[in-house]
């Protein structure tokens, strides 16, 4: 019988090396993804004669409307850009002055060839979804580059504005270019971070560094009342940023409010690894990151169960520790909390068009050669899916009408990223994400497998209605997977990080909530949108008053520290490792 003989190391270490130089040239996008989604298209579009003809159709009836868009404009009145077409209309072009020509002109032609193309990748039969969806991906991002709002020449707006300074937006856009520039070349933080120091302005919650290992530091933050809630609550962020996104100012700190809410929060801050930590697995981050802080919470605070909190992929290492705890018979946590976290990957949403064998093989390269991956590669993939907003907006808005908007907390903690382990970041998007291991059994855990069916304890799972990281009907897919006989989800209204991030009190944000229990039927996602009751103002006082009904009665607050099981204050928070650059 034949055997599949293996490339030998030095093979696949050259064959690396070569993969890695790619990476660096072509921004980390691996390009035979999109030629191959490409060569999908265009050998069943070939193969669908109906299907050009209807694109032929329709590129003439778009040309029709923009030649005749043309000579109304030229003859007539001012005419907006939207008047008479068909299709939905594009705001950047609402504007008075994009209703003269020729700058009505280049914005209905715009849209046109925005309304051809996206007609052109859809609906051809034979191409997978996956390959429809990355050919809609690579339009998107061609059109929203190619918008003539995004130009100096095509924009009347700018040039209005340009005339009105005497050009002196275009001086301070190139100054805002200049400082840019130098700030990237010398691995500095953008404009404005400056005035966000980390233990004084964000991250400034009173607490204590009670465990410190070559992988985390744990806090205990200090009491704000004379009595808590018997049972702590340990805190898994994500290790993709920094910890203190729970922990920005005063108004919106997560952390103050459950502090000052009469709950005892111990609080994970990851290390920021560098090149000497790239063989730390999902097992480390385990062990060394959960474990470890929940062995030393119960040290604090013995006898006491512990509610466990995970924020995004901090929300999944805390599932896949849940199910290892029961799988084992630990039974120290009280209930579960995840914030934007998914546990079943089959749709993780627009992260899946970096997400694809090749790009995979591109970014493991990339990561071996380095030992660990730059946050700046990842913050570039973010921006790709939000290109008009986390791209071309600032663009336009710093550099050509040299305006510089006001640095907030939120943007300066997402400025301030951190690296990831070249073996966990691969065992995470490999094991996970591409082959979705959790949700079907096979993830081991110290060389055994987990389930999450395991997980008996009450759960709050949160998502957000417009979340591209973690879309929160993937994120609601945890309820088919546990066994918990108390599971609350709640959606609520904003982004991954700012749906999060709400504040005690916001006027401005919703949510929607409901409770099931195992003998309950499963509703799926619409159902359950049509059957939960909506809410105005912030869902933090919602979880606060769940986890309260799941808390015991209220005692004294535990010290800081318990040096007697060797548990030592170590320093003050926010510690040494959100620091590290």
């Amino acid at each position: 019988m034949a055997t599949t003989r293996k490339p030998a190391p030095r093979t696949q270490d050259f064959d690396r090396e070569f993969r890695a130089q790619l990476a660096q040239m072509t921004a980390g996008l691996a390009p035979t993804a999109f030629s191959t989604a490409w060569a999908d298209w265009a050998m069943h579009l070939a193969q669908a004669p109906a299907k050009q003809s209807e694109l032929r159709q329709l590129a003439l009836e778009r040309a029709r409307d923009t030649w005749a868009f043309a000579l109304r404009a030229l003859a007539g009145p001012k005419v907006a850009a939207a008047d008479g077409f068909e299709g939905s209309a594009d705001r950047r072009f609402e504007a008075e002055a994009w209703s003269q020509f020729p700058f009505n002109v280049y914005a209905r032609a715009y849209q046109n060839s925005v309304a051809l193309m996206r007609e052109a990748v859809r609906d051809v039969a034979g191409v997978t979804d996956y390959h429809a969806q990355l050919l809609e991906f690579a339009v998107r991002m061609l059109l929203d580059a190619s918008s003539p709002s995004n130009y100096l020449a095509t924009n009347p707006e700018l040039l209005a504005l340009t005339q009105a300074e005497k050009g002196q937006n275009l001086v301070r856009g190139l100054q805002h270019w200049v400082e840019d520039l130098e700030r990237t070349l010398s691995g500095g933080a953008p404009a404005g971070t400056e005035a966000f120091e980390v233990g004084k302005t964000v991250a400034a919650t009173p607490g204590k560094v009670v465990l410190r290992n070559e992988l985390i530091e744990l806090i205990q933050y200090e009491p704000a009342t004379k009595d808590v809630h018997a049972e702590p609550l340990l805190v898994v962020p994500a290790w993709i940023m920094k910890y203190y996104i729970l922990d920005l100012s005063a108004r919106n700190s997560l952390v103050k409010y459950l502090v000052d809410q009469g709950h005892t929060v111990f609080m994970i801050s990851w290390k920021n690894p560098d090149e000497r930590d790239r063989e730390l697995g999902m097992d480390d981050y385990l062990n060394k990151g959960l474990r470890a802080a929940l062995d030393t919470v119960s040290a604090i605070v013995p006898k006491r169960r512990v509610h466990a909190v995970g924020y995004c992929i901090g929300g999944t290492l805390l599932a896949i520790g849940a199910a290892a705890l029961a799988r084992d018979g630990d039974r120290r946590l009280a209930s579960v909390t995840m914030f934007a976290a998914q546990t079943d990957f089959s749709e993780p949403g627009e992260l899946a068009f970096f997400i694809n064998p090749s790009q995979l093989a591109l970014l493991e390269a990339s990561m071996h050669k380095k030992g660990v991956l730059d946050s700046r590669q990842m913050g570039g993939a973010f921006a790709l899916l939000r290109s008009q907003d986390l791209i071309w907006q600032p663009f336009v808005r710093q550099y050509l009408e040299g305006r510089r908007d006001g640095m907030i907390d939120l943007m300066a903690w997402n400025a301030d990223g951190t690296r990831m382990p070249w073996r966990m970041h691969s065992e995470y998007l490999y094991r996970l994400y591409l082959d979705n291991e959790l949700a079907a059994n096979r993830f081991p855990v110290d060389g055994r497998t987990v389930r999450l069916s395991d997980i008996g304890v009450p759960m709050f799972v949160v998502g957000t209605e417009t979340d591209h990281v973690a879309p929160w009907k993937s994120v609601y897919k945890v309820d088919n997977l546990v066994r918990s006989d108390d599971f609350t989800f709640l959606l609520t209204s904003g982004g991954h990080n700012a749906g999060i991030v709400s504040g005690p009190v916001n006027p401005k944000r919703h949510y929607r909530m409901k409770t099931r229990r195992l003998s309950d039927p499963h509703l799926a996602p619409d159902d359950w949108l049509q059957a939960a009751e909506r809410h105005e103002g912030s869902w933090w006082p919602a979880w606060q008053r769940w986890l309260a009904e799941h808390s015991s009665a209220r005692s004294k607050p535990p010290g800081l520290g318990a040096p007697a099981a060797g548990c030592k204050v170590l320093g003050s928070a926010p510690g040494q490792y959100v620091r590290q650059r």
